[in-house]
C-alpha cells in the first residue's frame, strides 16, 4: 500500500503561530499563521475553523483571521487536524 504521506510530513514541518490582536474598536481578533498554503486550501480550512469556533473570519495573505479571542480553541482544532502540538505557538 502506497499512500502518499507528504501531506503529514509537510504539517510536521510547519511552525504554526496563534495570535490575537485588536482590530477597529479594540475588538479582539485570532490570528493564524505559518499553515502552507500549498498543502491546505486556506479557504476550507478558515471555512472549518470559523465553524468550530462559531465566529466569523476570512482567509487571505496566507492568514486565516477570526473574529474574537480562540486561540484555545484554534489549537485544540488544528491538533485533531494532524498538525503537532509542540509546532503550534500561542502569542
Amino acid at each position: 500500500m502506497d499512500i502518499c504521506v507528504c501531506t503529514e510530513i509537510s504539517k510536521e514541518q510547519q511552525r504554526i503561530k496563534v495570535r490575537r490582536e485588536s482590530r477597529k474598536y479594540g475588538k479582539p481578533s485570532t490570528i493564524i499563521e505559518g499553515i502552507n498554503d500549498k498543502d491546505q486550501d486556506l479557504g476550507r480550512l478558515a471555512q472549518k475553523l470559523k465553524t468550530f469556533c462559531a465566529c466569523g473570519g476570512t482567509a487571505k495573505n496566507n492568514q486565516i483571521i477570526l473574529q474574537g479571542d480562540h486561540r484555545d480553541k484554534v489549537k485544540t482544532f488544528l491538533v485533531k487536524m494532524g498538525f503537532p502540538n509542540q509546532n503550534i505557538e500561542l502569542q
